[in-house]
């Protein structure tokens, strides 16, 4: 997978407008630096004005005009505003990023509104914005869908059951979703992110130095994500493909077992400190 500059009909066929949700920080925000260099516009969607407003001005330095809209994505309202707010523009880019693990409980113990918002914000919301955006680049025939995914859609996960099975919905829809629009000439990617050093996972306290694990950079994960946006349906990053819950082992539970050791490793310096 090359991380090379994006080729020059990029714009042609994904522009002149890109929708990046999620696009403050992180790995949205090197999608967004990396489409400015490219040449597209750009809309900024997140819940943070100040971070949004400070990616906007770094991309605005590439020469593209950049929206910033500040919105909570768990609420219809708000995605029916990002729609109406973006109707005056030729979007060939969807780019839905956002959908952070946030409800870490056990099922049984969750405030069922925390785990709505984990649905809201995993399916609920992309669903509406690819259905809004996706009839447009369907009737121009061109355009591009980019789901972000997680290998935690590939298995069930302790404290993170209503998200695990939220991105395995994700998972599946893109794969569905590739197949009805493949005739249309746009292209539809989920993009399977494992480990990927991103300041919120930073700030969470999570153990990146586990002997084994691929640990992937947001540069890394914008430059093969749009760099693979023509070969979906699903592309894995990096290292992550050899994981052995893609390999379809019939002993889930040998498969689920493993990778929740896995996890406590991951997760064991921020049980620390929170206990501290």
């Amino acid at each position: 997978m090359t991380t090379t500059e994006l080729h020059e009909d990029f714009t042609s066929t994904y522009g002149p407008w890109a929708v990046v949700a999620g696009g403050s920080e992180g790995v949205g925000s090197a999608f967004a630096t990396r489409l400015a260099r490219a040449g597209v516009h750009l809309v900024l969607i997140a819940r943070g004005a100040d971070a949004l407003e400070e990616v906007g001005a770094q991309c605005r330095e590439h020469g593209v005009e950049v929206r910033t809209l500040a919105a909570d994505l768990t609420s219809a309202d708000d995605v029916a505003r990002i729609c109406a707010a973006t109707d005056d523009l030729e979007v060939g880019l969807l780019v839905y990023n956002a959908g952070s693990h946030s409800n870490r409980t056990d099922f049984l113990d969750s405030d069922p509104a925390a785990a709505q918002r984990v649905i809201d914000l995993n399916i609920t919301a992309p669903l509406a914005m690819t259905r809004h955006f996706g009839a447009r680049m369907r009737e121009r025939r061109r355009g591009g869908i980019l789901l972000v995914g997680s290998l935690a859609g590939h298995l069930g996960a302790a404290h993170q059951v209503v998200y695990s099975a939220a991105k395995a919905f994700s998972r599946i829809f893109s794969e569905g979703l590739w197949l009805e629009l493949r005739d249309h000439n746009v292209h539809v990617l989920h993009l399977v992110l494992g480990v990927t050093r991103t300041p919120a996972m930073v700030r969470a306290g999570l153990n990146f130095d586990i002997p084994g694990m691929p640990v992937s950079e947001p540069d890394e994960v914008a430059a093969v994500g749009l760099a693979e946006l023509a070969n979906g349906p699903v592309v894995h990053i990096g290292d992550n493909a050899s994981n052995p819950a893609l390999r379809g082992d019939l002993d889930r539970a040998k498969v689920v077992l493993g990778s929740h050791k896995m996890l406590q490793k991951l997760t064991e310096r921020a049980r620390q400190r929170a206990q501290d």
